[in-house]
This record gives structure tokens, C-alpha cells and sequence, in this order.
């Protein structure tokens, strides 16, 4: 296996490395530079964001879970924000790597929490690796939300969903409502561009909202708060709609 090189992103280095995700994608280059604005704020709070040295989706984003952009009481737990091997690069064992650099930062922690689903959906981390590697599933939020965790003790406080992020209901009543951060750079075209023109053809009230602090994201209606999406107050997915796949999840 080839020996690739382990990064990490800072302050000094992240203006001339890529951040794995859209780097190719032209209509993301806004939001891809709005990641890179986004990681910068969050470096202080302890974020790190890992990769390999390849032109590919490889790395690992986590944070201590009280400055994570997620609803959930985990106090002392390092919190796993994204975490992403892709094509080619899977089946090389890159992804133990990564969750191990991980687990060596945490380990003045009481464990490690991590937000997956029921079963496996787009931009999250599947819960099959976390079990393989001894989590536990602690909570669920609607529809198909679950929180694992690895205590590294048996006194550590078992992690949970905050109240408002379990029922899977927004403030916004009607319409479609999305609501998004700049922790992805897939949201700011996706959100603004994409999905405004798929409901606007269709005659579809739409309001967009982005969560610009942590503090509006720890009390999301939702577990995913990266991009999440809600039809007459429900929420119906956190996959990126386009104009063809809106119709799968939203009926006027």
C-alpha cells in the first residue's frame, strides 16, 4: 500500500491546500471558499480537519462536542463532524488511519460521539465502521437520526440528543424551509441556487436560512445541521435536492 502523507489543516496552510470535498465542482466555488472561511473561524474552538496527501475525498473533520455545530449534550466527548473515504481510496485501510489520529487527539476526553442514520443516506457518516470499532447507539431523534458513542470510561456521561432536535419539526409551517451552514461547501449553491430554481419552477413557497453560529446549530430541529430540509413544517431529508430529484421528497 502506498504511504500517503497525513495532513492537517491550520491557519497557515489551509489557504493553498484543497479540502477534499468539490474542488472540482465549479458551481461550488463559492461555497467552497466559504468552508475554507468557515474552518478558519472554527480552528480557535479546537476543530481539526485531517486529509491525506491525494486529490480525493479522504479525511476526517471532528471538534470537542460542546463547540460542535450539532444539537447534543456530550460533555468531554470529542465529537466526529464529517468523516469521508471515497472511490479508489476505500479498502486501503485509509479510513482506520484517520478515525486513529482521531481517537490519539482525543484522548483527554471521556470518548468519542458521532451522528449517523437508521440506514446508510447521503452526506453522513455510515454507523457500520463506528460499530465495527465498538460504539454503542446511545439515542435516536425522528426520522432516522441515531448518536453512537465510544466512552473510554465506564463513568462517562452517556451522550444525547438535545430535545429540540428530536421530533423533526421546524418554526416555518408552511412551505419548503432549508436551513444550512457553511460547514460543507456543497450548501451555499445547492441551497441558494439549485433548489430555489427547482421550487420556484414548481410554484413552491421556499425560505432559506443559514445558520451562521454554533450557537443556532447546537439548537437545530434536527440532528443534521449542515443542510437539512422541511416541507409544511416536517422535515424530509438532508440530501442536497436538485431539480430532479425534488420531486421525490417534496408533493405540492
Amino acid at each position: 500500500m502506498e504511504a500517503y502523507e497525513l495532513i492537517t489543516l491550520n491557519e497557515w496552510n489551509i489557504d493553498t491546500e484543497h479540502i477534499c470535498c468539490a474542488f472540482t465542482n465549479k458551481n461550488c466555488a463559492e461555497g467552497y471558499q466559504a468552508k475554507k472561511n468557515w474552518l478558519k473561524g472554527q480552528f480557535k474552538d479546537g476543530y481539526t480537519f485531517k486529509k491525506f496527501n491525494i486529490r480525493g475525498k479522504v479525511f476526517i473533520e471532528y471538534v470537542p462536542a460542546e463547540k460542535g455545530w450539532v444539537p447534543i449534550d456530550a460533555p468531554n466527548y470529542m465529537l466526529i463532524n464529517c468523516f469521508w473515504v471515497s472511490g479508489k481510496y476505500k479498502g486501503q485501510g485509509l479510513g482506520t488511519r484517520l478515525y486513529e489520529a482521531c481517537l490519539e487527539d482525543a484522548r483527554d476526553k471521556d470518548g468519542l460521539v458521532v451522528v449517523t442514520a437508521k440506514k446508510k443516506q447521503p452526506f453522513m457518516s455510515e454507523k457500520k465502521f463506528f460499530n465495527k470499532k465498538g460504539f454503542q447507539l446511545c439515542d435516536t431523534a425522528l426520522p432516522y437520526f441515531e448518536l453512537w458513542y465510544y466512552p473510554f470510561h465506564a463513568d462517562a456521561v452517556v451522550p444525547t440528543f438535545k430535545t429540540i432536535a428530536k421530533q423533526g419539526i421546524c418554526d416555518v409551517p408552511q412551505g419548503l424551509s432549508v436551513y444550512y451552514t457553511n460547514a460543507c461547501p456543497f450548501t451555499e449553491y445547492y441551497a441558494n441556487i439549485e433548489l430555489v430554481e427547482a421550487a420556484k419552477k414548481r410554484g413552491i413557497p421556499i425560505q432559506i436560512h443559514r445558520l451562521a453560529t454554533k450557537e443556532q446549530a447546537q439548537n437545530h430541529f434536527v440532528p443534521h445541521t449542515i443542510y437539512s430540509v422541511f416541507y409544511n413544517g416536517q422535515f424530509v431529508t438532508q440530501q442536497m435536492l436538485t431539480e430532479k430529484s425534488i420531486d421525490k421528497y417534496i408533493t405540492k
